[in-house]
């Protein structure tokens, strides 16, 4: 074999045995990784060939079957940023077990919701071990409405939030949570408002609804299907087919037909 087909084949085995990496991204809370390494792809020796952690190469035994990355050994903080990298041979593929360890979890606790004179929700948390959005949620038309986000900003000192409220007239409602990679809601206890507001009332003239004022709205169809909302002291509704629509605005519940 000639010294280029030599070279080429050599090569070809280094890009092989080199060609992939896995990364995983997250935030350090106290446990570590574990890694099921399968043998590699010729049937010699293990996939995973090295492992860094914040670009640090990992002292782990890494030649076996399964191996654990320790991640204490690094002296990170809870909240911290982590990013893993596993290079690995071409034609395998490593598996981490539980990367959920270091995705944000939501653990928040709220010390303080209330909603201000400026209509202004406000919340202290503690104990944000990770960066989560926080939605923001109202009472109304007998259910819990989404009306806004905020960031999260993570760690465990004291963290302070708020978002501007469009209140309903009488009794007002709002919470927030959040919701990690669990798919499981965690709520803060209601923060109760009352708005001195007049109740509003709305009028249906031809293609358009009017409010008395300003106010959070939606319109369902016939089959239960939201067709349009936002908030408004108007509404257009002359792109609406004709039928029965069901509309909610302020704290009320009515209906009216498209013709």
């Amino acid at each position: 074999m000639s010294k280029y087909f030599l070279s080429l084949f050599f090569a070809f085995l280094i890009t092989f045995s080199f060609a992939q990496e896995t990364k995983l991204k997250g935030i350090y809370q106290g446990d570590n990784l574990f890694v099921m390494n399968p043998f590699s792809a010729s049937g010699v020796g293990f996939c995973v060939q090295e492992v860094k952690v914040n670009n640090h190469v990992s002292t782990d035994e890494i030649a076996s079957s399964a191996f654990e990355i320790d991640l204490t050994q690094y002296h990170f903080k809870i909240g911290d940023a982590i990013e893993i990298i596993i290079k690995h041979k071409a034609g395998c593929q490593p598996q981490i077990i539980n990367p959920e360890v270091i995705q944000p979890r939501s653990t928040f606790k709220v010390t303080k919701i209330e909603v201000g004179r400026d209509k202004i929700l406000r919340w202290t948390t503690t104990s944000e071990t990770g960066s989560l959005n926080f939605i923001i949620e109202q009472y109304r038309w007998n259910k819990w409405v989404k009306v806004g986000n905020v960031k999260g900003k993570g760690g465990l000192k004291t963290n302070q939030y708020s978002f501007k409220i469009i209140p309903h007239s009488g009794q007002n409602k709002f919470r927030v949570k959040q919701v990690d990679y669990s798919k499981k809601a965690r709520y803060s206890k209601d923060a109760i408002y009352r708005a001195m507001l007049p109740p509003a009332s709305f009028k249906k003239s031809g293609n358009e609804i009017n409010f008395s004022t300003t106010t959070m709205y939606e319109i369902y169809n016939y089959y239960g299907n939201i067709v349009l909302k936002g908030t408004s002291n108007k509404v257009d509704i002359s792109k609406l087919k004709s039928g029965d629509y069901f509309l909610n605005y302020d704290n009320k519940m009515a209906n009216f037909k498209k013709k």
